[in-house]
């Protein structure tokens, strides 16, 4: 099984990371999971022009910045489409200020990915849309990580288990 990790990058005080780098040590050393985390891989297809540069870019040159960023666009949602088995999403006030998240959230959701969603903000004020492509909904990574457990975990292969969808 692969997960993506979605979740701000750009708005996120440390770019995102910390969360990805603890639920990605679960994911692998707890079940066994591939996990691709696109906070680390900042080097994507990139030049090294291209990474150096383009954020500088979005105000300097924003006509070079959009062709980078749509660069990462193409290679992230790519990674979702053809190499993730379920999508994990972290949205807060940083991925709320931002789009690739409820981007990343909608096509999981549209292709048939189960969307696990971290909520870390009050729901009132969460997007309704990235709420309703969720399949489900937590309030902190340890609730996620007993539900991934439970649907992943070597007891989730009897007949009864609960099915992802």
């Amino acid at each position: 099984m692969k997960a993506y990790l979605s979740g701000a990058i750009e708005h996120s005080a440390d770019g995102g990371r910390k969360w990805r780098e603890d639920l990605a040590v679960f994911l692998r050393e707890g079940l066994g999971h591939e996990v691709y985390d696109p906070a680390a891989d900042e080097r994507k297809n990139l030049t090294e022009e291209e990474l150096a540069g383009f954020r500088r870019w979005k105000l300097e040159d924003p006509t070079r910045f959009r062709e980078v960023v749509r660069k990462i666009i193409a290679w992230d949602l790519d990674r979702i489409e053809s190499d993730t088995d379920y999508l994990v999403a972290l949205w807060d006030r940083a991925a709320s200020a931002g789009g690739g998240t409820a981007a990343e959230v909608t096509l999981a959701y549209r292709l048939g990915k189960p969307v696990y969603l971290v909520l870390a903000m009050p729901a009132a004020e969460a997007s309704g849309w990235v709420l309703s492509a969720a399949t489900e909904v937590f309030d902190n990574l340890g609730a996620l990580e007993s539900r991934l457990r439970e649907n992943f975990g070597p007891d989730s292969r009897r007949e009864d288990s609960a099915p992802l969808r």
